[in-house]
């Protein structure tokens, strides 16, 4: 086995959880949307409540387990967040009735977008300071790379095997893949390794982020706003990918122009993941987050306005921009604001609105679209979102600073 540093090690462990997180994201389980349905004989608006309220659940309970990687020793966390997705995988190929369709969907939910993300990202922003940007944006191709293989993987293989035999290959890859990689990479982390720098820190005086218990947290007006602008992602853009063919109706797009619009999404995100980790140790990540949703906010002003075809690869070209950077903003501005001891369970208090959020997006996409309302009208709405919430950030931006500690040594 090739003998790598601690430093890449995590980012390998990173990597690949952030990449086996898939398995539970919207864009994956979509993709199993018409067997599902078929299998049940469900309908589209049952299916997307069953999935919104299953998402709400998952992320009740995350608030809970997700802060126990704050107490229980990374690598012990680690495989109990395999057995739970491995478990969920299986669980999944035997779905036959909407029981337990609720059920496989809600582990998935909790297990691959909830726990595995949140393990990943909690581990990298508490061991990485210095580069703490790079290793996330390093991290994050990892979903990236499977929103970039994964959908033509499985709809090629859904046209050989039936969709319960491919769940069995990704329960056996789970179980005979990632325990390797836990044991190889993060067996000897500790609660307080942290990255190997070249430098020397034996000076007298040093200064340190104060860390902040999640309690503290929620007591701290600046998370709220803050986390406004970090939840405007992932509700817009679930409500975009469960809908996409209602958009596409309503722009007279073609069956084609979203998927090809998909492989610009990808690119944007993966481009504005390379430049965004250099960006966050050069300016920091509290500096930044006023220009996470400005792209989006312009991709939706030109989805409100344009029909033609090519309006769609901007769009979402755009929102791809938005994505890569949410994806680094999103885990990074919290360790540097409220510092890394309690990082865990303040991650699992946002990932759970994260989560939340989606499940909104869901419902709120859903309500407009059946009450008659058209995808400019929504595009409106999610405008208007974002432009309040902005305007709050950079109202309290000052105040976006931790709180140092000076310590001798």
């Amino acid at each position: 086995m090739i003998n790598l540093s601690l430093n890449k090690k995590v980012i390998i462990f990173g990597f690949i959880f952030t990449f086996f997180s898939s398995f539970g994201q919207s864009f994956f389980l979509g993709l199993f949307n018409s067997s599902l349905r078929n299998e049940l004989n469900i309908t589209h608006g049952q299916f997307g409540t069953i999935y919104a309220g299953a998402t709400i659940c998952s992320s009740l309970v995350l608030v809970w387990f997700g802060k126990k990687i704050d107490d229980i020793k990374l690598f012990k966390y680690s495989l109990i967040v395999i057995f739970i997705l491995f478990f969920s995988s299986v669980f999944f190929s035997f779905i036959s009735n909407i029981y337990f369709l609720v059920i496989a969907i809600f582990l998935m939910r909790f297990s691959g977008q909830g726990l595995m993300s949140h393990t990943s990202s909690t581990t990298i922003s508490r061991y990485f300071n210095r580069r703490r940007g790079r290793a996330l944006s390093g991290i994050w191709f990892g979903l990236s790379s499977a929103e970039f293989i994964l959908p033509v993987m499985v709809v090629f293989l859904l046209n050989i095997f039936s969709w319960q035999t491919i769940w069995h290959f990704i329960s056996v890859i789970i179980i005979l893949i990632l325990p390797s990689v836990v044991f190889y990479t993060i067996k000897n982390i500790t609660f307080d390794s942290r990255e190997s720098l070249n430098f020397d820190q034996s000076q007298k005086n040093f200064t340190e982020t104060k860390n902040w218990k999640r309690s503290e947290v929620l007591k701290d007006f600046k998370f709220y706003i803050i986390l406004l602008n970090m939840l405007a992602m992932p509700w817009i853009v679930t409500g975009v990918f469960i809908y996409q063919s209602f958009i596409s109706e309503s722009k007279l797009w073609g069956s084609y122009v979203i998927p090809q619009s998909f492989m610009i999404y990808s690119i944007t995100s993966i481009l504005t993941l390379i430049s965004s980790g250099f960006l966050v140790d050069k300016f920091t990540s509290r500096k930044l987050i006023p220009y996470m949703n400005i792209p989006l906010l312009l991709g939706l002003v030109i989805l409100y306005i344009y029909d033609f075809k090519y309006s769609a690869f901007l769009f979402f070209g755009l929102m791809g921009i938005s994505n890569g950077l949410s994806n680094v903003l999103g885990s990074s501005t919290w360790a540097e604001i409220y510092g890394v001891r309690f990082l865990g369970s303040i991650r699992a208090l946002t990932t759970a609105f994260m989560v939340f959020s989606t499940a909104f997006g869901t419902a709120i996409f859903g309500i407009f679209i059946d009450n008659g309302f058209s995808i400019e009208f929504i595009s409106l709405v999610s405008i208007a979102y974002i432009s309040l919430s902005l305007f709050a950030l950079i109202l309290i931006k000052r105040y976006v600073e931790p709180v140092i500690i000076t310590k001798k040594t």
